[in-house]
């Protein structure tokens, strides 16, 4: 069995406070053997640096959410700016943009996106970008603040390939999820086989987009692999190869 990273999960999410141990427990017999615990606000990314000091194979990301961009204040860049500098923080995310629900001004999201995108330059670590219905402005963002040293990723993504392109001529890495595997994501998987195997990440997101066939129910990190295997199917290429070259991407991305 091939080792496995999630390379974006919420295990500091309260839909999983009543059994985590059981969630940790089945990660490891599916054979991950990391995980990127991403903060989304000031509250997860505690426990999301918290978790990773209780687990060795738990990694930590900070930032605030572009939902959350409204509220984001002195305080609380303080307390993610602090918390950045740990030394089981491995990246800076998941920031970004989500035109999609606008739970916040578009202003004020790319204001705070920006900020992020200079906390990880200033420490040298990868940034975990979201974006949902905002890519034009994800693209001119990320244009005008990079080049960035640690790189970074698009996490779950759901843009086209030339949007895909943009970014990995930048030198980002490209994160798929669930949403691979669902059955009327033909052009998702179409983008996932053009992507080249050196800068491909396999995700969860979990506790959300539940990959097939466990959609509807609750996410979790031993499910990657279905990602993973939604993949090798669409590239003709066995799923160990696809796990490999995953794995050693995150690797490579968080040094983890």
């Amino acid at each position: 069995m091939s080792e496995l990273i999630d390379s974006h999960a919420h295990l500091n999410d309260p839909a999983f406070a009543a059994d985590l141990n059981g969630v940790l427990g089945r990660l490891q017999e599916a054979g991950v053997v990391a995980v990127i615990n991403v903060g989304y606000d000031v509250a997860s990314s505690r426990r999301a640096v918290e978790q990773a000091h209780a687990w060795p194979f738990i990694y930590a990301a900070v930032a605030v959410h572009p939902h959350d961009a409204a509220t984001f204040d002195a305080e609380a860049e303080a307390v993610i700016g602090g918390l950045a500098r740990d030394s089981r923080v491995v990246a800076i995310g998941e920031t970004g943009l989500d035109y999609y629900r606008n739970l916040s001004p578009r202003q004020r999201q790319q204001e705070v996106f920006r900020w992020h995108l200079e906390l990880a330059w200033e420490l040298r670590l990868p940034v975990i970008i979201h974006d949902r219905d905002a890519h034009g402005d994800t693209l001119r963002i990320l244009k005008k603040a990079g080049p960035f040293p640690a790189g970074g990723v698009l996490h779950c993504f759901s843009g086209s390939w030339e949007m895909a392109r943009e970014c990995l001529e930048m030198g980002f890495y490209i994160s798929f999820a669930g949403p691979v595997t669902f059955k009327n994501a033909t052009k998702l998987r179409e983008i996932a086989v053009r992507v080249p195997l050196d800068r491909l990440l396999i995700e969860t997101d979990c506790p959300y987009l539940t990959p097939e066939p466990h959609r509807g129910r609750r996410n979790e990190p031993a499910y990657v692999g279905l990602v993973a295997g939604a993949i090798a199917a669409a590239r003709g290429l066995s799923r160990a190869a696809i796990e490999e070259a995953a794995t050693a991407n995150a690797r490579r991305l968080f040094g983890v």
